[in-house]
């Protein structure tokens, strides 16, 4: 009975770090795609753009 008790326990903290992992590893990819967008100021897509390079 203390061993499933101990088994459930273990089983709970894996998830809870497992979650908090995941979501802190999403958190930094998010803001380092954020920090590279609103860091540099937005391209012109090569298609909208004419010969010479200037926007239509």
């Amino acid at each position: 009975m203390v061993a499933i008790i101990i088994i459930s326990i273990l089983v709970i903290l894996l998830i809870l770090v497992l979650s908090i992992a995941a979501i802190s590893k999403g958190y930094s990819y998010k803001h380092t795609v954020d920090t590279q967008y609103y860091d540099n100021k937005p391209q012109t897509p090569p298609h909208l753009k004419n010969k010479n390079g200037k926007q239509l």
